[in-house]
């Protein structure tokens, strides 16, 4: 079982239990991006797993009225194995969710992966006519090129800061030079891309730019955020009506999704100490 301290970041162990915080969180106004906890599988039989896990989730979300999508991760469904496992498993399940009406998010891992990703989202958003999205990271000094490509693709693109550590020939390392890179490509995004723009960020300097960039350029947005960090202001967010999606991990591989949260925010280890001081 999940210990409590974990529960602020994970849903739960299953299907049924992501769920039930999805409902929870469309009573505040707020979507959900559901992701099956796991990555890094060596084997097509591992990433198989993965992908009928997926293939469940979107079956048991025809069934229900929630407002929620899925997110997988390149090497959660074969990239690991082989460029075309990945590319089999990711049209499997695109094939599904397209029938069933659920929107897929495709997470971006290391720089290592972002051509083949690309290329495989680029192919996918023009077969299925937008019924899925990609995570593009302002930290890789190739991000402005790979914008340009996507302003014509019909999908969204979600835009982080990035939380890969990469070389510095291919990643600026620096917090400021991040930042300067996430607002320029944001406001790029906004003055080129006609809708399916993806805030995907806790910092409320890049959340408040992008309501300025809206009013600028009347250009409609989302905002992201991971379940457990900031849950107030999503809320918030969602009452002032802006759309508002939780990204929301489950599964049983929990433990080493949970230290990383508390191990990349000041915040989030503060938040597990007292968790741990008060029980």
């Amino acid at each position: 079982m999940i210990p409590p301290i974990a529960r602020r970041f994970v849903a739960g162990e299953s299907a049924s239990e992501s769920l039930d915080h999805v409902a929870d969180l469309n009573r505040n106004g707020i979507g959900g991006i559901l992701n099956v906890l796991g990555e890094h599988y060596q084997t097509r039989d591992a990433a198989d797993e993965d992908v009928s896990k997926y293939l469940n989730l979107i079956a048991q979300l025809e069934k229900t009225e929630l407002t929620a999508s899925i997110s997988v991760k390149p090497s959660q469904i074969g990239l690991d194995a082989g460029d075309e496992v990945f590319e089999d498993n990711l049209a499997r399940i695109l094939s599904t969710a397209d029938e069933k009406n659920v929107f897929v998010w495709v997470d971006m891992e290391d720089y290592t992966t972002t051509d083949v990703t690309l290329d495989a989202y680029t192919q996918s958003a023009s077969r299925y006519g937008g019924g899925v999205g990609l995570c593009v990271q302002a930290n890789l000094k190739r991000t402005a090129d790979d914008l340009e490509r996507l302003a014509e693709v019909p999908g969204k693109v979600r835009l982080v800061k990035g939380a890969y550590d990469e070389p510095s020939d291919v990643a600026y390392q620096q917090k400021k030079h991040v930042n300067e890179a996430y607002k320029s490509h944001l406001e790029y995004m906004f003055q080129t891309f006609n809708s399916g723009i993806a805030v995907g960020s806790h910092d409320p300097e890049m959340i408040d730019y992008a309501k300025e960039l809206r009013e600028r350029y009347k250009t409609d947005f989302e905002i992201q955020m991971l379940m457990g960090v900031r849950t107030d202001a999503q809320r918030e967010l969602a009452r002032e009506g802006y759309e508002v999606n939780q990204y929301i991990p489950y599964g049983n591989k929990w433990a080493s999704y949970f230290y990383r949260r508390v191990r990349e925010r000041k915040e989030n280890l503060l938040f597990a100490a007292r968790a741990v001081l008060t029980s």
